[in-house]
């Protein structure tokens, strides 16, 4: 279980390892939006959300799991799959409490961490953006924009929902060429809240019974 984050953040960010910034057509519109979303985000103090992590195969979601997210500038705690992750501004904690374990791991600067803004600002780095049009999404009024990457990458399209009026991504599509599909849908989604200022700590203390592995 303690690599179940990494693979989960792996399958979704593959977009942000394989960037190549040649030959890209950005639609003018799908830009704006985007950038929007992106200045919308970083203005807060802090945001949270729930989610839902699908997979499947084809355009087919078959297996889904709930999520929770918080995120205060460079700072985050991620909920998943019975997995607790914590990135402090300075280290990643992946706490799993089923198999008593605690890893922790620097991150490298290549790295990219889950954010919102992660899948927003990708379209800069090796990918045709292209804006489709209007679509509702759960009831909610969304531009998609589709992002189709300039080389190989293991990726066939990703598909961003934006809720233009609240500038806020709403849900995302990864369709990669292993026929495979990856979905997050985001609700709940609040913003500037009063947290508490030890949301983001890792409290060893808390784990003495648990085994501690430092990367």
């Amino acid at each position: 279980m303690k690599n179940i984050l990494s693979k989960f953040s792996i399958s979704f960010l593959i977009i942000a390892f394989f960037g190549n910034v040649s030959a890209q057509k950005i639609d003018a519109k799908a830009k704006t939006i985007l950038e929007a979303v992106s200045k919308n985000y970083k203005a807060k103090d802090n945001v949270y959300f729930k989610f839902v992590y699908g997979t499947g195969t084809g355009k087919k979601v078959t297996k889904t799991e709930p999520g929770i997210f918080y995120s205060a500038k460079d700072k985050y705690k991620l909920k998943i799959m019975g997995i607790e992750q914590i990135y402090d501004g300075n280290k990643i904690y992946n706490i799993s409490a089923d198999d008593e374990e605690v890893t922790i791991a620097t991150p490298s600067g290549s790295e990219q961490m889950f954010s919102p803004l992660t899948y927003i600002e990708e379209y800069k780095k090796g990918y045709n953006v292209k804006y489709i049009g209007k679509i509702k999404v759960n009831g909610v009024n969304t531009d998609m924009i589709q992002l189709t990457p300039t080389t190989k990458n293991g990726i066939k399209l990703v598909n961003i929902f934006v809720n233009d009026a609240k500038k806020q991504m709403v849900k995302m599509e990864q369709f990669s060429t292993d026929n495979t599909v990856s979905v997050i849908a985001i609700n709940d989604y609040k913003e500037n809240q009063k947290l508490s200022s030890s949301l983001f700590n890792f409290d060893k203390a808390q784990f003495e019974n648990f085994i501690i592995t430092e990367l």
